[in-house]
């Protein structure tokens, strides 16, 4: 492919062409200059659908809208904030847990900065936080989840990983697992933190209240089983993770449309519009991904690429602090779902070269997508929170950059300690 290629590729997407169509332009291209047949890229789209595991993203996907689209997140919040309201920055605490539970269920697509930041941000300006800290907190944990079942970019890293057939095999419920340690991590330091910058300030607290708790556990009496449902379901070994995707549906489907009425019939075509729009991006993205990436491995870039990497890097702590730097950008320019699906298969052969757990690596790699997503200068939750607060986008960068720095402190930590993320998993 000639350099005058790719420069117009390139852009191509920066004019905002979509990716998947930028991705299989190149493969086109590729596979015509090296006279391959055009059809195995219907054959990569043929395989990516054939896979038993993908079944589970359009469920879990639907379930997710469908919450955000009722009053869960009230629900949430208010459940939180009644078991551990009376701690000191107790709400501090309550937005970290309920935006990375909702994000898990969601996704990392806005939607929690959208859903709870309505909620949240007033809530913490009310009782005394600082406008600068409530932006940061708000815009810093929509991304927070990414590391919990059942995320769909950790679905998506497993469906990949798996499709490479590189380095120790593992399970989408082993990568499900090896989250759990990591999230919580992610979730103490930014506590932590948040109790001691806050330390010098009157933050009231609401004292604790079992009539309260009664009241918001009956509340979200129909939500609550949701969780544990998933949990036992896949860490349980009860069903397959698309098993346990179905069983989520329809289950909140029941819950949110017939018990608590909060989604009328006639809105259901839109979130499902909506929700499978998002679904078919995914699966065209990652179709004609895996199409590219053939077309890398014929022309054997993975291996000029390691061999060029074994060069100039000649250890596996060095690689990581490179890897870390190299996803921290990619994170805060391209899309979770593109940048696992175009970078994955080039880095996996190599850190499986270095003796790095292809697990861990994919809590990594995640680990570091987090956190782009509220990267100055264009991480898109900036953006986001800069709409629905009304803010200028420069107060969200000066808001953000203290819980970025909490946050790379836990991404040190997991890359090189990587015990945290295989202890439950392997």
């Amino acid at each position: 492919m000639t350099t005058a290629v790719v420069i117009g590729l390139l852009l191509l997407a920066v004019a905002g062409m979509p990716i998947f169509a930028v991705i299989l332009a190149a493969a086109l291209i590729g596979f015509q200059a090296s006279d391959v047949e055009l059809s195995v890229i219907t054959i990569e789209l043929y395989r990516v659908t054939d896979t038993p595991l993908l079944i589970a993203l359009p469920f879990f996907t639907l379930a997710g809208y469908l919450l955000a689209e009722s009053n869960s997140s009230e629900r949430l919040v208010r459940i939180t904030q009644a078991l551990i309201g009376w701690v000191p920055s107790g709400l501090a605490i309550i937005a970290f847990i309920s935006c990375a539970l909702f994000t898990a269920f969601t996704g990392a697509s806005g939607v929690t900065i959208v859903a709870l930041g309505a909620l949240l941000y007033p809530a913490l300006r009310q009782v005394g936080y600082t406008e600068k800290f409530s932006l940061g907190l708000v815009t810093s944990s929509g991304s927070l989840g990414l590391l919990l079942a059942p995320s769909l970019p950790l679905i998506l890293y497993g469906i990949v990983a798996q499709q490479l057939e590189v380095g120790e095999p593992f399970t989408i419920q082993q990568l499900f697992l090896a989250g759990l340690l990591p999230a919580g991590l992610m979730i103490g330091l930014l506590s932590a933190w948040s109790l001691w910058v806050n330390r010098g300030h009157a933050i009231p607290t609401q004292s604790f209240s079992g009539q309260e708790l009664r009241a918001a556990i009956w509340d979200a009496r129909w939500e609550i089983p949701l969780p544990l449902l998933v949990l036992a379901g896949i860490y349980g070994g009860f069903f397959a993770v698309s098993e346990t995707a179905a069983i989520t549906l329809l289950y909140v489907f029941i819950v949110e449309v017939f018990i608590y009425r909060e989604i009328p019939f006639k809105n259901l075509t839109s979130v499902v519009q909506k929700s499978m729009t998002m679904v078919g991006g995914i699966i065209l993205i990652l179709g004609v991904s895996l199409a590219f990436t053939n077309l890398l491995i014929d022309a054997d870039i993975p291996t000029q690429f390691f061999e060029f990497t074994q060069e100039y890097v000649d250890s596996k702590l060095t690689f990581l602090l490179l890897l870390n730097i190299f996803l921290l950008l990619l994170g805060a320019i391209l899309d979770i779902f593109a940048a696992i699906v175009i970078v994955v298969p080039l880095i996996l052969p190599v850190a499986i070269a270095f003796g790095i757990d292809p697990i861990h690596l994919g809590i990594i790699f995640l680990a570091n997508m987090q956190i782009g997503y509220f990267t100055p200068p264009v991480g898109m939750n900036l953006f986001i929170a800069s709409y629905r607060f009304n803010k200028p986008i420069t107060t969200l960068y000066a808001a953000s950059i203290p819980f970025m720095l909490v946050l790379m402190l836990a991404v040190i930590i997991i890359t090189y300690v990587p015990e945290l993320s295989l202890m439950l998993a392997r």
